[in-house]
């Protein structure tokens, strides 16, 4: 909701209408930001968008069961299985630059239906990989839907962070993505009774069938949002933010450039991870006899259930918990358990497995969150570029791999490690630049390491709290500025 001018008094004033001035030509049509919109419409996208979560985490779920399926077909090593997360995830290197730029210009809603027209592309083209029986084309098409995920990914993730308040823009994103998390838990339930059941542990048969249902899923929702009233929103910030962001550029917001790094790193950690926790489990010496390999991915199900009942648990806790500092927190803990899973041996070391899914659980849309924060007319750009990170996850299973076929799985979860320190660096780092920015000190609570421009505007308009949108933001209906001294600059609500 743009201020009036009479609001705004002397340079701040014409300040401000420059700014408008300069970005009127380009905005998006029926472009909006969240203050302007019901609580309707807040919930109505939130559930829609969010949709789009779970159908990238049942892709993501079944992609790393294929490894093991795979490795018996094709007669593949560790390494070579690992072709299909890289073309997954180059995916994201190539494609979501363009396509952050692409919404920027066009909109969320043109860049979706693109997304989820990729993705059912490549899903129908496993049909025809499927019958030739040739590996390098199920490796292409993962490249092909995948780059409608890249574009999904960079559309839903920064969509949810603008549908509310930014101080609980972290919240938001982690209750979306728990939806993918749902979706990931039920990705390998259904390869284990298709994919490893009786004699289709031997055929590509079930794959055709899965991911045509998975295309015709993807081509359902493309329609619901066609007809669908999906707002276009934009980031809110104060004046004083945009006019910071304007006069430095892009390049100069620090916590968006390192967050893409800790974004990278993370992860290609993440998926390394995944990608070899079927093979950890089956392979775990200590154990006799050795567990199969659909009870291996049933268990490999319940790592998902735990990294997904973390995300439900940290959207209870990111309420009142910075979310860098929770990132910090999450961070030592998957060094811990990353270097006790490569070290204990036989059923301790995967209950070591399944910690290190629970203290992933939030990293991925915390990051997201804290890197895309406070980037006015560059949040698009920005999103595109965490979007890029990624990518990571092309390069950590191939070194995984490597390593585990020259010393086995089980040492090989060392490599992760590498990724996870990054991590932890970035949180650490963040919070106590977030304390010092919003607080003055150094705190772990979120109401003093994030300003919430709502309350902020409200403050100086002398409005009572609308409560619209309340239950998506996580803000009370009444309240101070987090214990701050509101600022003297109004919100800017900028064009992305």
């Amino acid at each position: 909701m743009e201020p009036e001018p009479s609001r705004l008094s002397g340079e701040t004033a014409m300040n401000h209408q420059d700014q408008l001035d300069h970005t009127q030509t380009s905005r998006v049509a029926g472009e909006t930001d969240y203050t302007q919109l019901s609580k309707a419409d807040l919930t109505f996208s939130f559930c829609l968008v969010t949709s789009l979560f779970f159908l990238w985490g049942l892709s993501y779920g079944l992609l790393d069961v294929l490894n093991q399926h795979f490795l018996t077909i094709f007669h593949l090593d560790h390494t070579q299985t690992t072709l299909l997360q890289f073309a997954y995830f180059v995916a994201y290197l190539t494609t979501a630059p363009p396509m952050s730029f692409f919404m920027r210009r066009y909109g969320y809603k043109k860049g979706i239906h693109i997304g989820l027209g990729l993705f059912s592309v490549g899903a129908v083209m496993f049909w025809p990989a499927a019958k030739f029986a040739y590996y390098g084309m199920f490796v292409a098409f993962t490249w092909v839907a995948a780059s409608g995920l890249a574009t999904l990914e960079v559309a839903a993730n920064s969509y949810i962070l603008l549908l509310g308040s930014p101080r609980y823009g972290a919240l938001r994103l982690t209750l979306a993505q728990s939806f993918n998390g749902v979706a990931t838990v039920i990705g390998p339930i259904i390869a284990a009774h298709t994919f490893f059941n009786g004699a289709n542990a031997y055929s590509l048969d079930t794959v055709q069938y899965v991911y045509l249902a998975l295309a015709v899923f993807a081509l359902l929702i493309n329609i619901l949002v066609f007809f669908a009233k999906l707002p276009e929103v934009r980031q809110v910030v104060t004046v004083d933010q945009q006019e910071k962001v304007s006069k430095s550029g892009f390049f100069k917001q620090y916590h968006t450039i390192f967050g893409f790094l800790a974004e990278w790193f993370y992860v290609g950690a993440q998926v390394a991870v995944a990608s070899f926790a079927i093979f950890y489990i089956v392979e775990q010496p200590g154990i006799s006899p050795p567990i199969s390999q659909a009870t291996a991915s049933n268990m490999y199900s319940g790592c998902q259930a735990v990294f997904t009942l973390g995300r439900f648990f940290g959207v209870v806790y990111l309420k009142w918990l910075d979310p860098a500092f929770s990132l910090f927190l999450n961070g030592i803990g998957l060094c811990l358990f990353s270097i006790l899973t490569s070290t204990i041996k036989g059923h301790g070391g995967i209950a070591c497995l399944f910690l290190i899914f629970w203290f992933e659980s939030i990293c991925y849309p915390v990051i997201f969150s804290i890197a895309t924060a406070d980037l006015g007319s560059y949040q698009k750009i920005g999103s595109g570029l965490i979007a890029v990170g990624v990518s990571g996850g092309a390069a950590y299973p191939s070194m995984q791999g490597a390593l585990s076929d020259a010393k086995g799985t089980h040492i090989s979860y060392l490599i992760p490690l590498t990724g996870f320190v990054p991590l932890t660096m970035y949180g650490f780092g963040m919070w106590i630049a977030r304390s010092r920015k919003y607080g003055g000190k150094i705190t772990i609570w979120a109401k003093h390491t994030n300003l919430d421009v709502d309350e902020v505007k409200h403050h100086e308009e002398g409005l009572p709290k609308e409560p619209h949108g309340a239950e998506l933001e996580g803000v009370p209906s009444q309240g101070d500025v987090g214990g701050q001294k509101p600022k003297e600059d109004v919100l800017h609500s900028e064009r992305l």
